[in-house]
Order: structure tokens, then sequence, then C-alpha cells
């Protein structure tokens, strides 16, 4: 008699494959809820006949993730420097090693010389300060909306706000200007048309409720044509505080960026307040900056919403370090020369080919992104790639274990190109393994 076994009850126990070696020292690394999770989706494989029973161990760690964090690292070969779903600027190497440091206790609120209270983030306020001296005193939220909802609910609650109808934009997924600000209880007082506002305009609308006249640049669109604004030096002329939204983060002018507005020149031309992002130009965290007058930054510093508005203790040392080490990545990636991008390209293009892979050097036009110099385009190379390498690039087996970064493009004509102008010329050796990666 011939007694026939089930494969599937040989499956081994969850307590036995996690034994495993592998397995028990991930579980340190990543913690017990993702390695017990790639052990039962084993276990299933096995039970299914998709695998051996003897290669659930191997199958679970395989399956594992390289971070207890599903954030997957990217690198961003679209061409745009500022990409909003990339997580923006990349931090620099110095704002790295000071999250890194920042990450366990330290003296965010503490005097190590007197064993007493001290002021929060006082280095990065400091640093920030010294980085604009027109602005007679700084704060820091934890973005450019939160500056905007802060400045707007300390100042104008139950009172009014002047805005150009030019400049009531859209922030982004569907956040409108106009319903951030009413949510804070302010109200707006429109004026002049889309293409057309005089500093008359303004005047004509002040009254005993106006609060400040808000100056917003329209940072991701453009209108050309018949169009004229008033400029904050005309607006400062007036009765009433400007607070000028120059969103992208300049701190000072830009050769390469003549049109976009800087919070130094804004404040130099009468500005009383300017918010600005700190994850754009600038090239730092995710932060809201607020710059200007001292009793107005006294004002909102002191409100009941900026405690939950403040900034952690990473983007207090990740702020800190970029404007007070070297230059960010984003203000590298700028500042390169079109040829020097040529070069880097056609390098890279000619070991993948050396590798079989179909590439080849195509001219490029890179964008700032992040709402920031819109229209202006950036001379750049890229490394043209079959289509079809766009999704393994993306999100293929070596990119899932962790093994390769995932690298986003971005598809023309039939073609995958990778722009060079937001890759660190460090990555090329990786960009180059996770291309040949893909493709094998």
């Amino acid at each position: 008699m011939v007694a026939l076994v089930d494969v599937r009850r040989l499956t081994p126990r969850t307590d036995a494959v996690l034994a495993d070696p592998r397995l028990a020292a991930a579980e340190r690394r990543l913690g017990r809820a993702l390695v017990l999770a790639s052990v039962r989706r084993a276990q299933e494989r096995a039970r299914s006949g998709e695998i051996e029973p003897g290669e659930v161990a191997d199958a679970a760690f395989d399956d594992l993730p390289a971070l207890a964090s599903s954030l997957t690292p990217v690198i961003n070969a679209t061409g745009v420097l500022l990409h909003t779903n990339l997580g923006r600027a990349p931090l620099s190497d110095a704002a790295r090693a000071a999250v890194h440091a920042a990450a366990g206790c330290t003296d965010l609120e503490f005097d190590l010389g007197s064993g007493l209270r001290g002021r929060r983030g006082r280095g990065m306020l400091a640093a920030l300060a010294a980085a604009v001296p027109a602005a007679q005193a700084v704060h820091v939220v934890n973005n450019n909306a939160a500056a905007l909802v802060l400045a707007a609910t300390a100042l104008a609650a139950g009172r009014e706000i002047i805005v150009s109808r030019g400049e009531l934009i859209e922030i982004g997924d569907g956040f409108r200007l106009p319903d951030l600000i009413e949510s804070t209880g302010a109200k707006i007082r429109e004026v002049g048309t889309t293409n057309r506002t005089t500093a008359a305009d303004y005047a004509a609308a002040i009254g005993p409720q106006t609060a400040f006249v808000l100056k917003v640049h329209p940072s991701n669109y453009r209108i050309e044509g018949f169009t004229s604004s008033a400029s904050v030096t005309e607006l400062a002329g007036l009765s009433v505080p400007v607070v000028g939204d120059i969103g992208s983060g300049l701190l000072r002018p830009h050769p390469l960026l003549p049109d976009e507005p800087d919070a130094t020149t804004w404040l130099d031309a009468g500005a009383a307040l300017v918010t600005a992002s700190g994850d754009k130009l600038l090239g730092g965290p995710q932060a809201g900056l607020l710059l200007g007058r001292s009793d107005l930054i006294i004002a909102l510093a002191r409100h009941p919403l900026a405690r939950a508005l403040r900034v952690d203790k990473l983007t207090v040392a990740a702020l800190e370090a970029t404007l007070t080490g070297p230059r960010p990545p984003v203000a590298e990636a700028l500042g390169t020369d079109a040829r020097q991008l040529d070069r880097r390209a056609r390098m890279l293009a000619g070991s993948l080919a050396d590798a079989s892979i179909d590439a080849r050097v195509e001219d490029s036009a890179a964008a700032v992104g992040g709402g920031g110099a819109p229209g202006l385009e950036l001379a750049s190379a890229a490394v043209s790639l079959p289509a079809d390498l766009a999704v393994p690039l993306r999100s293929g087996q070596p990119v899932r274990r962790g093994s390769m970064p995932a690298v986003v493009g971005r598809l023309e004509e039939g073609r995958l190109l990778l722009d060079l102008r937001a890759v660190d010329p460090a990555d090329d050796d990786l960009l180059r393994a996770a291309v040949i990666a893909a493709a094998s």
C-alpha cells in the first residue's frame, strides 16, 4: 500500500522559519511584523505549490523590504530639479549628517552650559537670520502654507486681506489660496482683474477692516500679453503692511533666475513680512520661512497656533545645516554646465552600450519645478533607452529587494529619457548599475 502525503502539510511552522538566522537578524532590524508578513506570504506560496516547502525561509528572506519604512530611494532622472512627487529638494550630505545626529536625544530645548531650558531651534534661527540680513526677525513653521495660515490668523482674523484676482492661486493637490485664507477667519477682498492689477486698485480697497495687503508670486504658471501688476515697492507706500509670498524659497537674487522673486529683494523693497518654502530653491527640508519686521514675527511666534505648526528636531537640524553648510544639491544642479552633462551622458550611454543595451545620447530641456521659474528651460543632456525599461527601473525586483534605487525618467516619442540635470554625478555609477539590472 502506498500512502500519499499532501505536500502542503510539509510547510514549515512559523516559529521554525523565524528561527532562521537571516530572518532573526532581519527581525532585529525591521521589526517582527514585517518579517512575519514575509514568512506568511512564503508559506502560502508553499501551500499553493508555487515553491517547495524547503524553500520557505529563502523565499521569505528574499521578500523582505530593505527598510522598515515603505519609502523607496529614487534617482530623479526626470529633468525636474524640484519634483514634488519625488520629495522636492534632496538634502545635502551636511543636512543628512545633521538629521542622523539629531535622530537621538539632542539639546533641542536645553542649554548644556547652564543646565537650564534653552530656546528651541536657536542655531537654526540664527543661521536663517544671518542668511537674510534684511529681515529684522525670523520664524520657522512646517511649510509655506502654514506660514500663510499663521500670518492670516494672527494678523487678520475677523478682518480683510486685500489680494489681486490674478494671484488667487491653487497651490497644489486641490488646495486653493482663498480657501486656505478664509479657513483662518479672515476675509479676502479681491481687487483688479486676472491679468491687470494696479497699486491704485489696492489703495481704493483699503478701509478700517484691512489687516494687510497680500502679494503672491504666481510661481507655478505664467501669464503673458496684456498684463500688469503692482510691485512690492509700490504697495509698500500704502497705509497697511505688505505680506509677500515668494513661494520658491530663494533668499537672494540668482543670476540664472532673473524673474524669480527673492526674500531679500522684497524685504528691501518694503515688504513687512515675507513667507517662503524651505524645500524648494533653498534646497533644504520642508519648512515655512517667515522673515520680516520684528513686531510681526513676535506676534506670530507667540500666537497659540504657532505651537501646532512648529517644526520637529529633524527639520531644525536639516535646515540649519542647509543654511550653514556647502551648497545643496539643488544649487549644484541648477548651476551645472550643459557641456558637463553632455560628457556624463556620453560616458554613461557608452558604458551601457558596451553592456548590449540600446542607449543613446539626446539633448534635453530640464525645468526647475516645485513652483519655481515657470517656463524657464535649462539646457541638459539625457540618456535615451527603450521605453520598456521604465517599469523595471521604477519597480523591478532589484528595487523591491532594496539592492537598487528606483530610477524615474520621462517618456518622450516612444523612448525613456534619463535626464542628468538633477542626478548627482556621484550617482552615475549607481544609475548605470540600475539600468543594467533592470535590463537583465
